[in-house]
C-alpha cells in the first residue's frame, strides 16, 4: 500500500458540526458551566481560561470602542456570534450594527469589526479566526497583541485574508473603518 493510501486509512473523515446542532447541543446542556467552547468551521474548540491581562484588555477595548461607535451599533464583549452555517466563535469584541434589542432572539450575523486579545493564541487568531471572519465578510479584524504590545489592524477581506494589514505600536492611534467617534488610542487598549 502506497503513502497516499495509507495517509487516507489513519486520518479518517472529521464531522463537522453546523450552527444549528451546535445550539442544540448547548441548549441540552451538553456544556458545563466551566467548558469554554465555540464552534469554527464545524469543529468545537476548547477556548483558552482567561488570565487576568486578557480580562483587563477586554474591558479596556469595550470602554474605548464605545464612544467610537456610540450610535447605530452595539460593542458586544465575549458574546455568541453567528459567523457562518458551521461558525459560532464568541470573539473578544465584535461590533454589531443595531441596538442590543435588535439580537434579543437570535445571535447577530454581521459584525463591523471583530477584535481579538492574544497572548496564548495568536497563531490560532492570525490563522484560522482571522481566515473565517475574512471568508465571512468581515470588514475589519484587529488582533491586539499583549506579549507585543501591538495592534494588528486587517482590512478588506479577501478569501481566507486581508488584503491590507496594519501593526500600530503604543504611541499610534486608529480609526475603525466604521467608527463615528474618536480614534483609539494603542496603550489605551493594552493593560
Amino acid at each position: 500500500m502506497g503513502e497516499a493510501n495509507m495517509s487516507a486509512v489513519l486520518d479518517p473523515p472529521r464531522h463537522r458540526f453546523s450552527r444549528a446542532h451546535y445550539d442544540l447541543m448547548v441548549e441540552s446542556g451538553i456544556f458545563g458551566s466551566e467548558d469554554r467552547p465555540e464552534l469554527l468551521e464545524g469543529e468545537i474548540i476548547d477556548t483558552a481560561p482567561q488570565n487576568s491581562r486578557h480580562a483587563n484588555a477586554v474591558t479596556l477595548l469595550t470602554d474605548a470602542l464605545k464612544p467610537v461607535f456610540a450610535a447605530g451599533h452595539t460593542v458586544r464583549a465575549q458574546l455568541p456570534f453567528s459567523l457562518d452555517d458551521h461558525s459560532q466563535p464568541e470573539p473578544d469584541i465584535a461590533v454589531v450594527p443595531g441596538a442590543p434589542r435588535d439580537n434579543r432572539d437570535a445571535h447577530p450575523t454581521r459584525a463591523v469589526l471583530i477584535v481579538e486579545v492574544a497572548d496564548t493564541t495568536l497563531a490560532y487568531d492570525r490563522g484560522r479566526k482571522l481566515a473565517a471572519c475574512a471568508r465571512a465578510g468581515i470588514p475589519e479584524f484587529w488582533i491586539l497583541h499583549l506579549t507585543g504590545e501591538t495592534l494588528e489592524a486587517c482590512r478588506r477581506p479577501e478569501q481566507g485574508g486581508y488584503a491590507q494589514r496594519q501593526v500600530l505600536a503604543r504611541g499610534a492611534r486608529m480609526i475603525p473603518s466604521a467608527g463615528n467617534g474618536p480614534a483609539v488610542a494603542v496603550e489605551d487598549l493594552l493593560p
